[in-house]
């Protein structure tokens, strides 16, 4: 099913619940950068990530060094951000938890 793409406003609503994330200078991405206390909770949390991806058949774009991951979340289908990048975030959130470093 074909998601749609979200306006400005509905952007910076779903945005308002997300710490850490913001919006690509191109205005079609959510982008975070994770530092975890090590790789192996950088890799727990990519792996645990990688599952609700599934779950949602929606795939970030990420980039891993070490204990950091950068994720890029957008829908190339619809052009831009949908619902879909909202719930994938809110995923990460919950999956980088306790491993995220202090």
């Amino acid at each position: 099913m074909k998601q749609e793409r979200l306006d400005e406003t509905a952007i910076r609503t779903a945005l308002e619940q997300l710490a850490g994330w913001t919006l690509t200078e191109d205005g079609i991405a959510i982008s975070r950068s994770y530092r975890f206390k090590s790789f192996r909770a950088a890799f727990g949390f990519m792996t645990e990530a990688a599952l609700a991806a599934e779950k949602f058949n929606h795939h970030p774009e990420w980039f891993n060094v070490y204990n950091r991951v950068d994720v890029r979340l957008t829908n190339h289908d619809a052009g831009g951000l949908t619902e879909l990048d909202f719930k994938l975030a809110a995923a990460m959130e919950t999956a980088a938890g306790a491993r995220v470093a202090g």
